[in-house]
């Protein structure tokens, strides 16, 4: 398993299991334990996914020891107001006593008064790292302008069509890891699958344009998240660390960049009007 090393030091799998949309509880359970038994070790999920609770059943389940699993969870950002307790909550879903990773879901609402609660927890060792999500550069710049702990991570979609080149630099330059969500697009996936260059790329390496796809975010430096309830998918998807692109390969796919987030944009200005609801 390869590793980063976060801004307080602090190692993180580079690869790990994303559970968005995965709400069936038998379905979240069996996809947490199949993908530990594979050989995951980093588990994202979120307050909004719904699917807490099922994910620390699940780990509660399996021989793989607490401190072996980089546990990630997201602050809804109406629970922004009490972050603190929120996160003690989701601590108790997760049948855990502490978080190797909490990230705040979106840059709207009371943005300062939550990563403040963040920083409280991080003191007091129940975070062992702290970050955002969907915070572009100049949103984070401002957040490590005024507050005293850096983010050690942003978590930002990250796929072939929006590989968020511009905001990873300014993260480079403040030693904010790159971590990606939606690695295949999600609704766009059809066309990852059928791209030629990368259909090329795939064959020469005996690989799938799936891992084509992952390997590249990989040698980028992000961290990947894919999400899949199939095991089959999920060893497919896992199966990266025997194979390296080459600058060429590396080139040809960086040139499919479109540099705009497909679902994940920040800047949206309905989304942030619909923020208040939440």
């Amino acid at each position: 398993m390869i590793k980063v090393t976060l801004n307080n030091g602090i190692e993180m799998p580079q690869i790990g299991l994303g559970t968005f949309q995965t709400t069936n509880p038998k379905e979240c359970r069996r996809s947490v334990l199949d993908a530990l038994e594979i050989g995951y070790r980093l588990i994202d999920t979120a307050q909004g996914y719904g699917n807490e609770q099922f994910i620390g059943e699940a780990l509660a389940e399996s021989s793989v020891p607490r401190k072996d699993i980089f546990l990630v969870t997201k602050v809804w950002m109406g629970n922004y107001e009490n972050a603190y307790e929120s996160v003690l909550q989701s601590m108790e879903r997760l049948h855990t006593d502490y978080l190797d990773l909490v990230l705040l879901h979106w840059p709207f609402g009371d943005v300062y008064k939550a990563w403040r609660d963040l920083e409280g927890l991080y003191h007091e060792g129940k975070a062992r790292a702290i970050g955002v999500s969907n915070f572009n550069a100049g949103r984070l710049i401002d957040l490590i302008n005024y507050n005293e702990v850096v983010p050690s991570v942003n978590q930002i979609e990250t796929n072939i069509y929006s590989q968020q080149e511009k905001n990873r630099e300014w993260m480079d330059k403040y030693g904010v890891q790159h971590m990606g969500y939606a690695p295949f697009g999600q609704g766009h996936i059809n066309e990852v699958y059928d791209n030629p260059q990368l259909k090329a790329i795939a064959e020469a390496h005996h690989k799938t344009t799936r891992q084509v796809v992952l390997r590249f975010q990989l040698q980028i430096g992000c961290v990947v998240i894919p999400k899949s309830v199939h095991k089959q998918r999920l060893e497919e998807n896992f199966n990266i660390f025997d194979f390296e692109l080459s600058p060429q390969e590396m080139q040809t796919i960086a040139s499919m960049n479109r540099e705009q987030p497909l679902i994940g944009n920040p800047e949206n200005p309905a989304l942030v009007e619909s923020s208040r609801k939440w």
